[in-house]
């Protein structure tokens, strides 16, 4: 948005609010339909094939912004259809007696399949649009397309028009004598890159759809249970009335981390291009680099096979194998590696997902090793410390920036942090998810009345639109305040709602029993 159509970080973050709140906001429309129809399979597939047609869309190129915002809504409302009932069907899987106890581990497992996807996605958007703009021509610059748009405003200063020569020089390897036309061939070709990857997003739709109709017949039926009478959805008013409350409060609470989290998405991104080292080493680059991140990834879970205690010797062999397999592929590629390496902002959202799939397995083995002594934390319990960890990591980023300046003081010689302010933030922001999102999605399944489990599932989705709807804030403060003011923001709000949920902790406690 601000790349392609010249938007101000305040307004493109508007928009993005608007976008991230519409995902999760319509999963509300989603879970009544759901519930009103049972029929969540088929509600399912809709969301899928909108989705997709969504994707197809912003893949066009050379269309204004206005049909921009219309795909993505189209996006955000295959998304509503999708997403809850999606939640609401694993949750199914789990009502049985017998296998409840482990619905948190369930989720967990399920929420780290969804941050596979996600580990991968920004690379390889980050790796078709700088393929198409080398295609082109051209080298990726980041800082340029801002300048461009000044450039055509008319608004560079001098110093700033020098460095747009400087910098069209540099990413075209020859001398740009004709500044005007070359602008505008460089943002043709940043603004088809974009499309160009919206559009390999549309592929993996197609796998995700073609997925889901083979092996759906896999899923519960609830229509068919009810229709049936195997499944009993009746509760009376006083116990519907008391769940609903409790369900409400955790709702008001999560509010709050998802206004917090999704930063990632908007202010920690600009901080990242606006405030952080845009050139690594070869130990940072391994971290930054998809290939030599999965072959960390496949040698972590190879060392995990090898020292569980429990496996057979084939399969601790096998994670043997996997583990040296994992560290020789990681050092190969350390060796191909320049010893200054630059990269994308956007190549620090990955940090997250990958964080969850390294993750999952230690928290989930946390929990199991708690629950066989009798020590494991209450879902609320759980949900109440992850609002105390995001707590933390805003306030690692706050200290990082204690010395740099106001974005409006900000110039090309201002100073730069290290990666490792925002790689640290992103990881204690990440065992907060794991504490507080699989959880609370787990906690949703056991609480809601069964006749509600669609539009519970879809409120609980419409927490993360509300706070989503408030990631303006970030954005605003962003252009105003000193960077480590708008951190403490965040610090506090979080810090406010965990103070509030182990405040109402032994009503939670009481229903989720």
């Amino acid at each position: 948005l601000t790349a392609k159509y010249g938007l101000s970080p305040t307004k493109a973050g508007l928009i993005y609010s608007i976008f991230y709140a519409s995902i999760y906001g319509l999963a509300l429309v989603g879970g009544i339909f759901a519930d009103k129809t049972k029929n969540y399979k088929g509600v399912i597939l809709i969301g899928l094939i909108t989705m997709l047609a969504g994707y197809v869309l912003m893949s066009l190129p050379g269309l204004g912004l206005i049909f921009t915002v219309f795909a993505l809504f189209v996006i955000a409302f295959g998304n509503g259809l999708f997403k809850g009932n999606l939640q609401a069907v694993v949750g199914q899987l789990y009502d049985n007696e017998k296998y409840g106890h482990l619905r948190d581990s369930a989720f967990s497992v399920f929420y780290m399949g969804i941050n596979i996807g996600a580990l991968f996605a920004p690379h390889a958007a980050s790796g078709i649009i700088n393929w198409f703009i080398n295609k082109q021509g051209f080298e990726r610059n980041d800082l340029l397309p801002s300048l461009i748009h000044k450039f055509n405003e008319g608004t560079l200063n001098a110093i700033e028009k020098t460095d747009l020569q400087n910098l069209a020089d540099k990413v075209s390897h020859t001398h740009v004598s004709d500044l005007a036309t070359w602008t505008q061939q460089y943002l043709d070709a940043y603004g088809t890159g974009f499309n160009y990857a919206f559009g390999v997003a549309g592929l993996t739709m197609i796998v995700s759809l073609l997925i889901y109709v083979l092996f759906k017949n896999m899923l519960p039926d609830v229509k068919k249970e009810i229709e049936s009478g195997e499944r009993i959805i009746e509760l009376s008013k006083e116990e519907t009335k008391q769940r609903l409350t409790v369900l409400f409060l955790v709702f008001a609470v999560v509010i709050f981390f998802w206004m917090s989290f999704h930063q990632n998405g908007l202010t920690m991104t600009l901080f990242a291009k606006d405030y952080t080292v845009q050139e690594v080493g070869k130990t940072a680059f391994l971290f930054f680099n998809v290939w030599s991140l999965v072959s960390m990834i496949i040698g972590f879970y190879g060392l995990i096979t090898l020292l569980g205690k429990d496996n057979s010797k084939t399969s601790r062999l096998i994670g043997g194998l996997f583990f040296l397999g994992g560290i020789a592929a990681t050092y190969y590629m350390y060796t191909t590696f320049s010893d200054s390496n630059p990269f994308s902002p956007e190549l620090f959202q990955p940090f997250n997902p990958a964080f969850i799939v390294i993750l999952t397995p230690i928290v989930v083995g946390l929990f199991a090793w708690l629950r066989k002594r009798k020590k494991e934390p209450s879902t609320p319990k759980k949900i109440g410390i992850g609002m105390i960890l995001t707590s933390t990591a805003f306030l690692v980023l706050l200290i990082g920036s204690l010395n740099l300046p106001a974005f409006k003081d900000l110039t090309p010689e201002s100073p730069r942090v290290g990666v490792q302010w925002l790689i640290s933030t992103y990881f204690i922001l990440t065992v907060a998810e794991l504490f507080l999102s699989p959880m609370g999605l787990s906690f949703v399944s056991k609480v809601s009345p069964p006749k509600y489990q669609g539009i519970m599932q879809g409120a609980w989705l419409g927490t993360t639109a509300v706070g989503n709807l408030f990631l303006w804030v970030g954005s605003y403060f962003y252009e105003r305040i000193q960077i480590w003011q708008v951190w403490l923001i965040f610090v506090i709000l979080t810090l406010i709602a965990a103070g509030f949920i182990f405040s109402i902790m032994k009503k939670l406690e009481k229903v989720a029993r």
